[in-house]
């Protein structure tokens, strides 16, 4: 069996606000643009390569997809850092896709996150804990996730795959939640639809997903060694209080590490992590741990092949 590639150094990337965790569960949650960019720019300054960025109704926190609010805060960040902007295109698992794509095809972004399959894509267990909340639309969208299914058919991903990396050069980080999207993965390479070296992200820890256990992450990479031998790196998230020890274990084997608030909202037991910076500074402290060096964006950029963010329409 081929072992898979890792670079000699570790990418580390960093989610900033996601759609997953509404503004009752942390007051530090990042909202408004000026908020996404100061915590995405103290991120890349932390030591973050790659930035994953969703946008957010600075009114209420409401998950949005609307690109004229992306675009109050990609440029400053492009003018801040030379970090790679990686857009999601997953957005929230209840927006539309055409909704979905609106912010990445204006931004014609380095990488976009793209997810490999339809799936449940559970958040209702949230509001098994009492809780005041500060939106009526929060306690909303959760219990929305009990009947709704996170939608990324065939054709979805090969629109995606066609208009966004054919089309503007972007490259993807490949969303895996689960075994049977390495295989889907390998579908599309198998078709041409995908090329060069990939970075795949083992998601752990969402309800409707593959769970948090160490043997899982074994398995996805002994299955992603299998499909890709050595094309392709492959990188870590995990749902809250999983987030440091999967990732922690990711660096171990040869892997890269995402942290971020749309991922966890907790820097160790207990404690509210106050910034994303705090999370990106934690792993950084296991890193050198380990001996193992962080990669810089430069770095990043030619492992996985990325245009530049010179290339980039914001």
């Amino acid at each position: 069996m081929t072992k898979a590639r890792t670079s000699r150094k570790v990418i580390i990337t960093c989610a900033v606000t996601g759609s997953v965790h509404t503004p009752t569960m942390s007051p530090y949650l990042p909202v408004t643009p000026d908020q996404i960019a100061s915590e995405a720019i103290a991120a890349a300054e932390a030591g973050a390569s790659i930035l994953h960025l969703h946008a957010r109704n600075p009114e209420d926190g409401r998950p949005s997809a609307d690109p004229a609010l992306f675009m109050q805060f990609l440029p400053r960040i492009k003018q801040s850092t030379d970090a790679v902007v990686n857009i999601s295109t997953g957005g929230s698992s209840l927006m539309a896709l055409e909704d979905r794509l609106a912010a990445a095809i204006r931004a014609e972004p380095e990488m976009c996150s793209l997810n490999m399959g339809s799936m449940n894509f559970a958040l209702f267990p949230a509001l098994d804990k009492p809780t005041e909340w500060k939106h009526e639309w929060e306690p909303q969208l959760l219990e929305a996730t009990r009947s709704s299914i996170f939608k990324n058919t065939f054709a979805d991903m090969e629109f995606i795959l066609t208009r966004l990396g054919q089309g503007c050069g972007t490259r993807f980080e490949f969303e895996c939640y689960d075994v049977g999207h390495l295989y889907s993965l390998a579908h599309f390479r198998d078709r041409g639809l995908v090329s060069g070296h990939l970075f795949i992200q083992f998601v752990f820890g969402i309800l409707g997903g593959i769970g948090a256990d160490p043997e899982n992450l074994t398995h996805m990479k002994r299955i992603a060694d299998k499909l890709f031998g050595d094309d392709y790196s492959f990188s870590v998230l995990a749902a809250g209080r999983h987030q440091m020890p999967m990732i922690t274990m990711a660096a171990a084997m040869g892997g890269n590490v995402r942290v971020g608030l749309e991922d966890s909202l907790y820097n160790g037991r207990g404690t509210l992590a106050t910034s994303n910076a705090e999370q990106v500074q934690r792993i950084r402290t296991v890193l050198d741990a380990l001996s193992l060096e962080v990669a810089t964006p430069k770095e990043a950029r030619a492992l996985l092949g990325l245009k530049g963010a010179d290339q980039v329409a914001f």
